[in-house]
């Protein structure tokens, strides 16, 4: 398990970046595999978030994850719709004792805290949802519920630039955007490039006056603390597990 340093320190939130370490999980899913989506057996899987309600001490049923799909989208959390099936790939939630998470196995997993107007939030930030502005939304998205923010955040476990190759057809998308976007990339060979995700990720937060704190670990190449979809299609496993990073502000005894 991994902490923000800084987000430690406050004390209204209650935080963890999930290793695969612990948990019920066998084989290639092997430790605390949370993705609902993968093919692990169900029941390790509701085994491994029932652990992960009672490290973040919230009631059973109190850990609300999304059905991510690589969006932008962003949803609140009210006690009208934390039952359903949330479609999106950020939460944010004013309401005590409920724990949001969100799964990994290479993106980024980040999750923040609104002092001023105690909202928490956690975002699935891959290159796509990143790309089509899913931090930006969220914010926006914090920014409604009230304009006089102190928003911190803390980037999680996710895959390094010496391991994230991608192909030209992917640069040439990223500089089309802007010519900007150069500094995230370096040459890997003549074909292929290297991405940093975590700087692209960290920069959008940045530019939007966040403060950011980063656990700073590369889920490819620590294969006995973290899943990864990379390493597992390095491998030719058939899936892969994921990791969960949860975020909450604990009811008041």
């Amino acid at each position: 398990m991994f902490y923000s340093k800084k987000l430690k320190k406050i004390k209204q939130i209650k935080h963890c970046f999930f290793s695969r370490k612990n948990g019920f999980s066998k084989g290639i899913y092997k430790g605390l595999n949370c993705g609902r989506g993968s093919k692990d057996k169900k029941v390790n899987v509701k085994k491994n978030l029932n652990f992960v309600e009672k490290k973040m001490n919230v009631r059973k049923g109190k850990l609300i994850l999304m059905h991510q799909t690589h969006s932008n989208k962003v949803v609140e959390i009210k006690k009208n719709n934390y039952k359903k099936k949330i479609i999106a790939d950020a939460i944010i939630t004013k309401m005590k004792g409920f724990a949001l998470g969100v799964v990994t196995a290479d993106c980024v997993p980040i999750i923040l805290y609104d002092t001023k107007n105690e909202i928490v939030g956690c975002i699935h930030a891959g290159w796509k949802g990143a790309f089509l502005g899913v931090i930006k939304n969220t914010i926006s998205k914090i920014k409604k519920i009230s304009s006089d923010n102190k928003i911190y955040a803390c980037i999680g476990p996710c895959i390094g630039k010496k391991n994230y190759e991608v192909d030209k057809n992917f640069y040439k998308m990223f500089m089309a955007k802007t010519k900007n976007n150069k500094i995230y990339f370096s040459n890997k060979n003549k074909s292929k490039k290297l991405f940093n995700l975590r700087k692209f990720v960290t920069n959008k937060l940045v530019k939007a006056n966040i403060k950011v704190d980063q656990v700073d670990r590369d889920t490819f190449a620590e294969k006995s603390n973290f899943f990864s979809y990379r390493r597992s299609c390095k491998l030719k496993q058939k899936d892969y597990g994921r990791c969960i990073s949860s975020i909450c502000m604990p009811e008041l005894n």
